[in-house]
């Protein structure tokens, strides 16, 4: 596995205001995948060796859930399209330095171009399963609309045109076998899995008690347990230790016709948030998103 340091000679499309990332990508229900996402970034002997030796993930989670959703955001073209662009540059140089040996003596880099470009495909297939799985099918037009973004966004990453699948299919494709040959169990996974069984620790602005706050975060956390498990390809699942079984199962399937039956009555604003939102540029003037 090689570091790619060659970005596309491709003009960059950030996304932006009528793009299909803003009217179907930004979900509400994709925070039921969001797990499941981690544990997949993670499990590619780099990412989760980079995870380990590099990140403070594990000490300060609201930290980092609090700067990945800012990055998110900038990468998703609401702060304008200058501000993704270099959004894309600051995350390949804040990874141009992450490098070391794993435990079982592999060299790895972050750069890696396998690596990089699976982090940013777990973006695509999880929020992809999430619409696959609550809608009961797949809308194929609207599919194709936003994995040409995605590629879009691939660029503004600077991944290596040549490493990107150039269509849903490949994509897949690329996708079963990265799941079936190339992910693992390790360490990075095994915390990840620890640490879902605890609920998250009072965020830093609110100021109640931690027993208060257990009120919401465990139930929640519970959930979220069951939809990563129910979300993850089952083998990659059986592979890193999550239990599954029947009765797991029907609750996921519960909780799916829960889910879809909440996201009928929902009011599309808060279904798509960012469908009706603005763009804020630089010199204050706005650009409208559109439907």
């Amino acid at each position: 596995m090689s570091i790619e340091e060659t970005a596309s000679t491709s003009p960059l499309r950030p996304v932006g205001p009528g793009s299909a990332t803003w009217r179907w990508g930004v979900d509400w229900r994709s925070v039921l995948a969001s797990r499941a996402i981690l544990l997949l970034e993670v499990a590619h002997p780099v990412v989760g060796a980079g995870v380990l030796d590099h990140s403070e993930f594990l000490s300060d989670r609201w930290e980092r859930i609090t700067r990945t959703l800012a990055s998110v955001r900038r990468m998703n073209g609401f702060h304008g399209a200058d501000a993704a662009v270099a959004e894309g540059l600051r995350l390949r140089q804040l990874h141009r330095d992450i490098s070391g040996t794993d435990a079982q003596g592999r060299r790895y880099h972050a750069l890696n171009s396998d690596a990089y470009l699976w982090v940013h495909a777990t973006g695509y297939a999880g929020p992809a399963d999430v619409r696959r799985m609550f809608d009961g099918r797949i809308d194929a037009e609207r599919e194709d609309a936003l994995f040409r973004e995605w590629r879009d966004m691939a660029a503004v990453l600077r991944i290596p045109e040549r490493v990107v699948p150039a269509t849903r299919a490949e994509f897949w494709d690329y996708y079963r076998h990265t799941v079936g040959d190339v992910l693992e169990r390790n360490a990075a996974t095994d915390l990840l899995i620890d640490l879902d069984r605890k609920p998250l620790p009072v965020p830093p602005k609110l100021t109640v008690p931690q027993p208060v706050w257990n009120g919401f975060a465990i139930p929640l956390a519970a959930l979220l347990r069951l939809t990563t498990a129910g979300v993850l390809p089952p083998r990659f699942r059986e592979r890193i230790g999550l239990d599954w079984n029947r009765a797991r199962a029907r609750r996921f399937d519960r909780a799916v016709g829960t889910v879809r039956a909440l996201d009928r009555v929902l009011p599309d604003r808060v279904r798509h948030p960012f469908a009706h939102r603005v763009e804020v540029l630089p010199e204050g003037r706005t650009i409208a998103g559109t439907r």
